[in-house]
């Protein structure tokens, strides 16, 4: 059996991007995130402690994205790396990042990235 942690849709505002009105004016971003770990504990527990604390995932991602950064690239990377590090549980993360109709001159909901990799990373 396979489980994971998942957290859909995060909203957040931050100043991320290569054109320097960006870093000033700012940009709503969007996150996703799918984490491979073991629940079948808590499944069979119902007990909170044998589990991922949501808010604990949340805050440091939200730490990550406060930090700017010209690449969305470098932001996800950034996270991925944080993720694995304060969470030794995890054994994959997929993560979709999404900046929010980019100022690129195109009809466009968003444009972003996504990483899936493993501990080796």
């Amino acid at each position: 059996m396979e489980t994971y942690v998942c957290l859909d849709d995060l909203h957040f505002f931050a100043y991320h991007g290569v054109a320097p009105q960006e870093t000033v004016v700012g940009n709503e971003y969007a996150l996703s995130l799918r984490l491979k770990t073991d629940i079948t504990r808590a499944m069979a527990t119902d007990d909170v402690a044998d589990t991922l604390n949501y808010a604990e995932i949340y805050q440091a991602i939200k730490e990550e994205m406060e930090i700017p950064s010209k690449l969305l690239e470098h932001v996800g990377g950034r996270i991925v790396r944080r993720l694995f590090h304060d969470f030794p549980v995890f054994e994959h993360i997929d993560l979709k990042l999404s900046k929010r109709n980019p100022p690129m001159g195109a009809d466009i909901a968003s444009a972003g990235v996504e990483i899936h990799c493993g501990r080796e990373f």
